[in-house]
Protein backbone atom coordinates (compact mmCIF):
# COMPACT_ATOMS: atom_id res chain seq x y z
CA UNK A 1 0.00 0.00 0.00
CA UNK A 2 1.32 3.42 -0.95
CA UNK A 3 0.88 6.06 1.71
CA UNK A 4 0.77 9.76 0.67
CA UNK A 5 3.96 11.05 2.31
CA UNK A 6 2.69 14.54 3.29
CA UNK A 7 -0.53 13.28 4.86
CA UNK A 8 1.29 10.49 6.67
CA UNK A 9 3.87 12.93 8.01
CA UNK A 10 1.03 15.20 9.18
CA UNK A 11 -0.59 12.19 10.89
CA UNK A 12 2.66 11.57 12.78
CA UNK A 13 3.83 15.07 13.66
CA UNK A 14 0.54 16.33 15.14
CA UNK A 15 0.13 13.34 17.53
CA UNK A 16 3.78 13.75 18.64
CA UNK A 17 3.15 17.44 19.41
CA UNK A 18 -0.03 16.43 21.28
CA UNK A 19 1.98 13.88 23.32
CA UNK A 20 4.73 16.39 24.15
CA UNK A 21 2.18 18.97 25.33
CA UNK A 22 0.52 16.44 27.67
CA UNK A 23 3.94 15.20 28.85
CA UNK A 24 4.81 18.78 29.81
CA UNK A 25 1.44 19.34 31.48
CA UNK A 26 1.54 16.11 33.49
CA UNK A 27 5.13 16.83 34.50
CA UNK A 28 4.43 20.25 36.02
CA UNK A 29 5.10 20.21 39.76
CA UNK A 30 2.55 22.97 40.30
CA UNK A 31 -0.21 20.70 38.94
CA UNK A 32 0.93 17.59 40.81
CA UNK A 33 -2.37 17.35 42.69
CA UNK A 34 -4.26 17.03 39.39
CA UNK A 35 -1.87 15.39 36.95
CA UNK A 36 0.83 12.80 37.51
CA UNK A 37 2.97 10.97 34.97
CA UNK A 38 2.86 7.77 37.01
CA UNK A 39 -0.88 7.42 36.59
CA UNK A 40 -3.21 5.23 34.58
CA UNK A 41 -4.63 8.39 32.99
CA UNK A 42 -1.27 9.23 31.42
CA UNK A 43 0.09 5.75 30.73
CA UNK A 44 -3.03 4.43 28.98
CA UNK A 45 -5.21 7.31 27.81
CA UNK A 46 -2.43 9.48 26.37
CA UNK A 47 -1.26 6.75 23.93
CA UNK A 48 -4.94 5.88 23.35
CA UNK A 49 -5.41 9.50 22.22
CA UNK A 50 -2.22 9.39 20.13
CA UNK A 51 -3.51 6.33 18.27
CA UNK A 52 -6.94 7.86 17.71
CA UNK A 53 -5.51 11.15 16.46
CA UNK A 54 -3.09 9.38 14.11
CA UNK A 55 -5.85 7.43 12.39
CA UNK A 56 -8.24 10.38 12.38
CA UNK A 57 -5.66 12.43 10.44
CA UNK A 58 -4.79 9.59 8.04
CA UNK A 59 -6.22 9.16 4.51
CA UNK A 60 -9.38 7.03 4.44
CA UNK A 61 -7.90 4.62 1.86
CA UNK A 62 -5.15 3.75 4.34
CA UNK A 63 -7.45 3.56 7.34
CA UNK A 64 -9.45 0.77 5.68
CA UNK A 65 -6.44 -1.50 6.25
CA UNK A 66 -6.59 -3.08 9.70
CA UNK A 67 -2.80 -3.44 9.73
CA UNK A 68 -2.54 0.33 9.24
CA UNK A 69 -5.05 1.06 12.03
CA UNK A 70 -3.22 -1.18 14.47
CA UNK A 71 0.41 -0.45 13.61
CA UNK A 72 0.53 3.10 12.24
CA UNK A 73 -0.13 4.58 15.74
CA UNK A 74 3.14 2.99 16.85
CA UNK A 75 5.16 5.40 14.69
CA UNK A 76 4.27 8.61 16.60
CA UNK A 77 4.72 6.67 19.86
CA UNK A 78 8.28 5.71 18.88
CA UNK A 79 9.03 9.23 17.67
CA UNK A 80 7.69 10.61 20.97
CA UNK A 81 9.92 8.21 22.93
CA UNK A 82 12.96 9.19 20.85
CA UNK A 83 12.35 12.92 21.27
CA UNK A 84 11.94 12.70 25.06
CA UNK A 85 15.11 10.61 25.36
CA UNK A 86 17.15 12.95 23.13
CA UNK A 87 15.95 15.95 25.12
CA UNK A 88 16.64 14.04 28.39
CA UNK A 89 13.01 14.49 29.40
CA UNK A 90 12.72 10.76 30.14
CA UNK A 91 15.12 7.86 30.59
CA UNK A 92 15.05 5.03 28.06
CA UNK A 93 14.76 2.36 30.78
CA UNK A 94 11.45 3.83 31.91
CA UNK A 95 10.14 3.87 28.34
CA UNK A 96 11.17 0.26 27.73
CA UNK A 97 9.13 -0.86 30.72
CA UNK A 98 6.05 1.10 29.73
CA UNK A 99 6.32 0.59 25.96
CA UNK A 100 4.01 -2.50 25.80
CA UNK A 101 1.20 -0.49 27.45
CA UNK A 102 1.74 2.47 25.13
CA UNK A 103 1.73 0.35 21.97
CA UNK A 104 -1.36 -1.63 22.94
CA UNK A 105 -3.26 1.50 24.00
CA UNK A 106 -2.28 3.29 20.78
CA UNK A 107 -3.54 0.37 18.68
CA UNK A 108 -6.85 0.36 20.56
CA UNK A 109 -7.17 4.09 19.98
CA UNK A 110 -6.43 3.54 16.30
CA UNK A 111 -9.15 0.91 16.02
CA UNK A 112 -11.71 3.14 17.73
CA UNK A 113 -10.89 6.13 15.50
CA UNK A 114 -10.85 3.87 12.45
CA UNK A 115 -14.40 2.73 13.20
CA UNK A 116 -15.67 6.32 13.27
CA UNK A 117 -13.74 7.27 10.13
CA UNK A 118 -14.78 4.25 8.03
CA UNK A 119 -18.40 4.55 9.10
CA UNK A 120 -18.26 8.30 8.32
CA UNK A 121 -19.91 8.99 11.66
CA UNK A 122 -21.39 12.48 11.69
CA UNK A 123 -20.08 13.11 15.24
CA UNK A 124 -16.57 11.80 14.50
CA UNK A 125 -14.76 15.05 15.36
CA UNK A 126 -16.65 15.40 18.63
CA UNK A 127 -15.78 11.84 19.66
CA UNK A 128 -12.10 12.28 18.76
CA UNK A 129 -11.97 15.54 20.71
CA UNK A 130 -13.46 13.78 23.71
CA UNK A 131 -10.87 10.98 23.42
CA UNK A 132 -8.02 13.53 23.38
CA UNK A 133 -9.35 15.19 26.53
CA UNK A 134 -9.85 11.92 28.43
CA UNK A 135 -6.47 12.10 30.27
CA UNK A 136 -7.36 15.56 31.57
CA UNK A 137 -10.76 14.38 32.81
CA UNK A 138 -9.62 11.09 34.32
CA UNK A 139 -6.40 12.15 36.05
CA UNK A 140 -7.98 14.49 38.67
CA UNK A 141 -10.49 11.76 39.55
CA UNK A 142 -7.67 9.21 39.80
CA UNK A 143 -5.66 11.50 42.11
CA UNK A 144 -8.60 11.70 44.50
CA UNK A 145 -8.70 7.94 44.86
CA UNK A 146 -6.27 6.90 47.57
CA UNK A 147 -3.34 4.90 46.21
CA UNK A 148 -2.90 1.75 48.27
CA UNK A 149 0.77 0.72 48.54
CA UNK A 150 1.37 -2.87 47.48
CA UNK A 151 3.95 -5.08 49.19
CA UNK A 152 5.64 -7.79 47.11
CA UNK A 153 8.24 -10.51 47.57
CA UNK A 154 11.12 -11.51 45.32
CA UNK A 155 12.23 -15.05 46.21
CA UNK A 156 15.40 -16.63 44.77
CA UNK A 157 17.78 -19.44 45.67
CA UNK A 158 20.83 -21.33 44.41
CA UNK A 159 22.46 -24.68 45.24
CA UNK A 160 26.12 -24.49 46.23
CA UNK A 161 28.61 -27.37 46.56
CA UNK A 162 30.79 -26.00 49.35
CA UNK A 163 31.04 -25.89 53.14
CA UNK A 164 28.72 -23.63 55.09
CA UNK A 165 31.76 -21.70 56.34
CA UNK A 166 32.87 -20.88 52.79
CA UNK A 167 29.34 -19.90 51.78
CA UNK A 168 28.60 -17.77 54.84
CA UNK A 169 31.86 -15.86 54.58
CA UNK A 170 30.78 -14.74 51.10
CA UNK A 171 27.26 -13.88 52.26
CA UNK A 172 28.05 -11.53 55.13
CA UNK A 173 30.79 -9.65 53.29
CA UNK A 174 31.05 -9.47 49.51
CA UNK A 175 34.49 -8.65 48.14
CA UNK A 176 34.74 -6.30 45.19
CA UNK A 177 32.96 -7.66 42.11
CA UNK A 178 34.57 -7.05 38.74
CA UNK A 179 32.56 -6.68 35.55
CA UNK A 180 33.35 -10.19 34.28
CA UNK A 181 31.69 -11.68 37.38
CA UNK A 182 28.55 -9.58 36.97
CA UNK A 183 25.88 -11.70 35.23
CA UNK A 184 22.92 -9.38 35.86
CA UNK A 185 22.13 -9.01 32.16
CA UNK A 186 18.58 -7.71 32.62
CA UNK A 187 19.40 -4.90 35.04
CA UNK A 188 22.51 -4.06 33.04
CA UNK A 189 20.37 -3.83 29.90
CA UNK A 190 18.04 -1.40 31.70
CA UNK A 191 21.01 0.68 32.83
CA UNK A 192 20.65 -0.07 36.54
CA UNK A 193 23.77 0.31 38.71
CA UNK A 194 25.72 -2.93 39.13
CA UNK A 195 26.82 -4.30 42.54
CA UNK A 196 30.38 -3.54 43.63
CA UNK A 197 30.76 -4.88 47.18
CA UNK A 198 29.09 -5.26 50.60
CA UNK A 199 30.66 -4.36 53.94
CA UNK A 200 29.60 -5.55 57.43
CA UNK A 201 30.98 -4.11 60.68
CA UNK A 202 30.31 -7.26 62.76
CA UNK A 203 28.31 -10.49 62.60
CA UNK A 204 25.25 -10.22 64.80
CA UNK A 205 21.94 -8.51 65.41
CA UNK A 206 22.19 -4.73 65.15
CA UNK A 207 25.17 -4.86 62.78
CA UNK A 208 25.44 -2.28 60.03
CA UNK A 209 25.88 -3.46 56.43
CA UNK A 210 26.56 -1.24 53.44
CA UNK A 211 25.80 -2.54 49.95
CA UNK A 212 27.67 -0.45 47.40
CA UNK A 213 26.68 -0.25 43.73
CA UNK A 214 28.30 1.76 40.98
CA UNK A 215 27.05 5.19 39.83
CA UNK A 216 26.85 6.31 43.46
CA UNK A 217 24.03 4.01 44.62
CA UNK A 218 24.41 2.82 48.24
CA UNK A 219 22.01 0.80 50.39
CA UNK A 220 22.28 1.19 54.16
CA UNK A 221 21.29 -2.09 55.81
CA UNK A 222 20.70 -2.89 59.49
CA UNK A 223 20.74 -6.53 60.62
CA UNK A 224 17.49 -7.32 62.46
CA UNK A 225 17.89 -11.09 62.87
CA UNK A 226 21.09 -13.14 62.88
CA UNK A 227 21.76 -16.87 63.29
CA UNK A 228 25.37 -17.67 62.50
CA UNK A 229 25.82 -19.62 59.26
CA UNK A 230 22.06 -20.06 58.98
CA UNK A 231 20.13 -16.79 58.65
CA UNK A 232 20.64 -13.06 58.33
CA UNK A 233 17.77 -10.57 57.92
CA UNK A 234 18.23 -6.86 57.42
CA UNK A 235 16.31 -3.70 56.65
CA UNK A 236 17.26 -1.82 53.49
CA UNK A 237 17.27 1.94 53.12
CA UNK A 238 18.24 3.97 50.09
CA UNK A 239 18.10 7.72 50.31
CA UNK A 240 16.90 8.87 46.88
CA UNK A 241 18.33 12.34 47.49
CA UNK A 242 21.84 10.87 47.73
CA UNK A 243 21.49 9.10 44.38
CA UNK A 244 22.85 11.15 41.45
CA UNK A 245 20.12 12.19 39.02
CA UNK A 246 22.03 10.47 36.20
CA UNK A 247 21.96 7.12 38.00
CA UNK A 248 18.29 6.16 37.81
CA UNK A 249 15.11 7.55 36.27
CA UNK A 250 13.18 9.54 38.90
CA UNK A 251 10.08 7.40 38.35
CA UNK A 252 11.85 4.11 39.19
CA UNK A 253 14.48 5.35 41.65
CA UNK A 254 14.79 3.12 44.71
CA UNK A 255 13.44 4.87 47.78
CA UNK A 256 11.45 7.31 45.70
CA UNK A 257 7.72 7.99 45.62
CA UNK A 258 6.82 4.85 43.70
CA UNK A 259 9.36 2.07 44.40
CA UNK A 260 11.18 1.10 47.57
CA UNK A 261 13.01 -1.99 48.84
CA UNK A 262 12.11 -2.73 52.45
CA UNK A 263 14.18 -5.69 53.66
CA UNK A 264 16.14 -8.76 52.68
CA UNK A 265 16.96 -12.17 54.14
CA UNK A 266 19.64 -14.80 53.51
CA UNK A 267 18.88 -18.34 54.67
CA UNK A 268 21.22 -21.31 54.35
CA UNK A 269 19.55 -24.72 54.02
CA UNK A 270 21.51 -27.98 54.15
CA UNK A 271 20.56 -30.44 51.38
CA UNK A 272 23.25 -33.10 52.01
CA UNK A 273 26.82 -33.40 53.27
CA UNK A 274 28.25 -31.51 50.31
CA UNK A 275 25.43 -29.24 49.15
CA UNK A 276 23.64 -26.26 50.63
CA UNK A 277 20.78 -24.20 49.23
CA UNK A 278 21.21 -20.47 49.75
CA UNK A 279 17.94 -18.53 49.77
CA UNK A 280 17.78 -14.81 49.22
CA UNK A 281 14.42 -13.08 49.37
CA UNK A 282 13.36 -9.48 49.74
CA UNK A 283 10.22 -7.42 50.16
CA UNK A 284 9.60 -4.29 48.14
CA UNK A 285 6.84 -1.71 48.00
CA UNK A 286 5.08 -0.14 45.02
CA UNK A 287 2.84 2.92 45.28
CA UNK A 288 1.10 3.41 41.94
CA UNK A 289 -2.41 3.07 40.55
CA UNK A 290 -1.17 0.29 38.24
CA UNK A 291 0.70 -2.00 40.65
CA UNK A 292 -0.73 -4.98 38.76
CA UNK A 293 1.62 -4.09 35.87
CA UNK A 294 4.50 -2.40 37.69
CA UNK A 295 4.91 -5.38 40.03
CA UNK A 296 5.90 -7.64 37.09
CA UNK A 297 8.80 -5.39 36.13
CA UNK A 298 9.84 -4.68 39.72
CA UNK A 299 9.80 -8.42 40.47
CA UNK A 300 11.96 -9.22 37.43
CA UNK A 301 14.43 -6.48 38.38
CA UNK A 302 14.71 -7.63 42.00
CA UNK A 303 15.07 -11.29 41.00
CA UNK A 304 17.80 -10.43 38.49
CA UNK A 305 19.73 -8.47 41.13
CA UNK A 306 19.38 -11.30 43.66
CA UNK A 307 20.25 -14.08 41.21
CA UNK A 308 23.33 -12.11 40.22
CA UNK A 309 24.49 -11.89 43.85
CA UNK A 310 23.74 -15.58 44.45
CA UNK A 311 25.78 -16.75 41.45
CA UNK A 312 28.72 -14.65 42.67
CA UNK A 313 28.51 -16.25 46.12
CA UNK A 314 28.32 -19.72 44.49
CA UNK A 315 31.32 -19.07 42.25
CA UNK A 316 33.47 -17.78 45.09
CA UNK A 317 32.43 -20.43 47.62
CA UNK A 318 32.98 -23.34 45.21
CA UNK A 319 36.19 -22.07 43.59
CA UNK A 320 37.65 -19.95 46.37
CA UNK A 321 38.14 -16.87 44.16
Amino acid sequence: MKYPSKKVMFAVVIPVVFALILRGLFGLATLNDLFKLMSFAFLFFVPFGIGALTINLSPIENVKSRFYRLCMPWLPILVFFAVTILLTIEGWACWIMIMPVFLIAASIGGEVAGFFKIEKHKNEKMYISFILLLPLFISPIEQRIATIPGRYKADTHIDIHASKEQIWNNVTRVREINESQDKGWFTRFLGFPRPIKAELNFEGKGAFRKAIFDKGLIFDETVTDYEHQRKMSFTIKANPYDIPSTTMDEHIVVGGDYFDVLNGTYELERLNDNTYRLHLYSHFKLTTSFNFYASWWAGWIMEDIQNNILQIVKQRAEHGN
